[in-house]
């Protein structure tokens, strides 16, 4: 069944604290936030910027991931974060994932979508460059891409 999204409704985050149990992936998802997690240190501090939006990705009608796209520079780039995927969808849902991403930054009048990826998941990183993704830099492990939406 292909991947859907459904956008999040604002700080709906108790689908996401049921995905994100286990320390080292929420390490993954954002490192500076508490374990366990803390719905309320999400809503006040990680998805409340202004223009920030944020999707869970939809198995038929079971949440197997969660991503945000903030405001990027400039209210045309949005910059993906917070990307997470259950283990049980992983494996070939690059292309799907990122098709899903580029959709919703469209959705939401973007241009262009920024992310960085961490050199070592190299999963993440081969799915962002064959999708299209240009590597602009690396530094401190990360490497920061970009791609422009058509």
């Amino acid at each position: 069944m292909p991947l859907t999204l459904r956008q999040n409704a604002p700080f709906e985050l108790v689908t996401l604290s049921e995905m994100l149990t286990d320390a080292a992936e929420l390490a993954l998802v954002n490192p500076n936030a508490k374990h366990p997690f803390d719905p309320l240190e999400w809503q006040e501090k990680w998805l409340n910027e202004p223009g920030d939006a944020s999707f869970y990705v939809l198995d038929g009608t079971d949440p197997v991931g969660f991503f945000a796209l903030r405001v990027g520079i400039g209210p045309e780039v949005r910059h993906l974060t917070y990307v997470y995927i259950a283990p049980e969808a992983r494996g070939g849902a690059g292309a799907e994932m990122t098709a899903l991403v580029e959709d919703a930054a469209r959705g939401l009048d973007a241009l262009s979508v920024t992310l960085k990826v961490e050199t070592d998941n190299a999963p993440a990183h081969r799915a962002y460059l064959s999708a299209g993704y240009e590597e602009l830099s690396r530094r401190g492990g990360m490497a920061t891409m970009r791609k422009d939406l058509g």
